[in-house]
């Protein structure tokens, strides 16, 4: 089975835009037959985001329940542990993997995310870089506990400042990688560019799905009100009963990493402030997603709202 040329649709967008309720309304056999040709039942997601892979993490990254993934399967959910690093090239991997198998079975492989790193490196390849060195890598970690993550990342803005502003301060993981390429090869890790076209072996239709900001900022308020009425300090509770903490990849995700002090401490008196405090960093983040997609080329821009119009183009893509 080769890969060449197999049709990938891709659903980007900021937090809070419906891409899944989106790819649901076309592709869930369990939707109403609304669209002319109907897709139902006729593809497969994988998803594209970076904390759906953590097992117990379910509210705060707004997982698809069991029942809507018996409708429409999902890949890359429910993979590791919060403890766990999971990173491009894991995404990558099993998303080629995931890519071959869908179609050989004469589906649909559809991408829907906001891990905007995800993405960019499923649609060129991911840079060759060094390879990692384990000593250098236990060596910075160690740093990192030590000295903390704005200390490393003010290192990393002296020695390679495109990455420096690429990544955000939470991200320990990869300002680590980036202090570690540029110890091991004395390059900035932002040298080792990508690829300069998409992947010959698929063929994508990538759709960023766009609503005004002061709509998108009250469904962000919106879903974190629901998330918290669906038990997201309760499912936070669990993970950290579990033994897991601030410093676990999984629990430094937004909807999770408000629920711990400076010092990694459980905060549990105010679940007002924590809702707030996600709230805020949602809608940073989502400026930071928007700013992301504007460095690829070919994106079809499209508002969120117009299904038929986004109906129609995904139809045109897969040539009925």
């Amino acid at each position: 089975m080769t890969r060449n040329h197999i049709p990938v649709l891709v659903f980007y967008g900021p937090t809070g835009t419906g891409k899944s309720a989106l790819a649901e309304s076309f592709f869930s056999v369990d939707s109403p037959a609304v669209y002319v040709p109907d897709w139902r039942g006729r593809a497969e997601i994988i998803s594209a985001d970076s904390m759906q892979v953590y097992r117990g993490m379910d509210i705060g990254t707004a997982k698809p329940d069991a029942a809507s993934r018996r409708s429409l399967p999902h890949h890359i959910i429910d993979l590791v542990s919060p403890d766990c690093q999971f990173g491009s090239g894991d995404f990558v991997r099993l998303a080629d993997e995931a890519c071959a198998d869908i179609h050989a079975r004469g589906k649909f492989p559809v991408i829907v995310g906001g891990t905007g790193f995800y993405i960019k490196n499923f649609l060129y390849g991911l840079p060759v870089t060094p390879e990692s060195d384990t000593a250098t890598r236990i060596r910075i970690t160690e740093r990192m506990r030590i000295q903390g993550a704005a200390a490393l990342m003010a290192e990393l803005a002296q020695v390679d400042p495109v990455s420096a502003s690429r990544i955000s301060l939470n991200d320990e993981y990869r300002i680590i990688r980036a202090l570690e390429v540029y110890e091991n090869s004395g390059r900035p890790l932002s040298s080792f560019a990508l690829p300069s076209c998409f992947r010959k072996e698929y063929r994508f239709l990538v759709l960023f799905l766009d609503r005004p900001r002061p709509i998108l900022y009250k469904r962000i308020e919106q879903r974190v009100a629901r998330m918290f009425l669906d038990g997201l300090a309760d499912e936070v509770r669990s993970l950290v009963d579990a033994g897991f903490t601030a410093s676990d990849p999984g629990m430094r995700a937004i909807g999770y990493r408000e629920f711990f002090g400076p010092a990694g401490e459980f905060l549990t008196a105010d679940t007002g402030a924590i809702a707030n405090a996600i709230v805020l960093d949602s809608k940073k983040y989502t400026k930071r997603q928007e700013t992301f997609i504007r460095s690829i080329p070919g994106v079809v821009r499209v508002p969120a709202e117009d299904n038929q119009g986004i109906h129609r183009l995904v139809s045109d893509f897969l040539g009925t």
